[in-house]
């Protein structure tokens, strides 16, 4: 699974990210994170605004960072 975090570093983006391995880890799931700071690059995804979270390439969230128990849900319908 490739889970990205789009978004230029702002503590919001941080803790996406550390939710989005907490959850993953909860769920005994190999993932590659990767984030994403470049605006062209982010913009790519069509998002109105960060933090997003992206798994295998498709958006789940974005402009807001979600509850850990979300992240969780979202990871186990991929």
């Amino acid at each position: 699974m490739e889970i990205k975090i789009l978004g230029g570093g702002c503590p919001n983006c941080k803790r996406l990210e550390k939710l989005a391995r907490e959850a993953a880890s909860e769920l005994g799931i190999e993932a590659t994170f990767t984030k994403v700071q470049d605006l062209d690059k982010i913009m790519a995804y069509d998002i109105l605004s960060t933090p997003a979270l992206v798994v295998d390439e498709v958006v789940k969230v974005s402009g807001r960072v979600p509850r850990k128990d979300e992240i969780v849900t979202l990871l186990q319908t991929v």
